[in-house]
């Protein structure tokens, strides 16, 4: 298997899971704009939106949406900044939303992303610990319609 997403959603590879769900895996980018910055995954690999199928459409933005309020609760921010690359700029080739916290004045301009790390693994390991427990209490949200 040689798409590193893949095999961080088979365990194969290290990560900082947030979110393990049937459809859908969230771990912390190892070069997160800001520390919390999460990548949601189709546990299937797909390599771009347009070709991602009818099914996880639901999975995926609904968690994509559960994920970003709850990384704005658990850290304070006032908003999330949420993206993804098709092909141009996407530097692993299976379907990745970005969902990252923001706050006014955190120096975030357009769509210039300077990148960082984690100050060690314990620390991206607290925050991938502190942001499941968030992600877990919050629970599904309520049906719509």
């Amino acid at each position: 298997m040689t798409c590193l997403f893949c095999r961080i959603v088979t365990g194969d590879e290290p990560a900082h899971v947030v979110l393990d769900e049937p459809d859908v895996v969230g771990f912390l980018d190892v070069r997160p704009v800001f520390e919390g910055h999460v990548l949601l995954v189709p546990r299937r690999h797909v390599d771009t939106l347009t070709d991602l199928p009818d099914e996880l459409v639901e999975p995926l933005f609904t968690t994509t949406r559960r994920v970003a309020a709850g990384v704005r609760d658990e850290l304070g921010a006032q908003g999330t900044f949420v993206a993804m690359n098709n092909t141009v700029s996407q530097s692993v080739p299976h379907l990745h939303v970005h969902v990252v916290p923001r706050t006014k004045g955190d120096g975030l301009r357009g769509f210039f992303w300077p990148r960082t790390r984690y100050a060690d693994d314990a620390a991206a390991t607290a925050m991938a610990a502190r942001l499941r427990a968030a992600l877990d209490d919050a629970g599904a949200p309520p049906p719509s319609g």
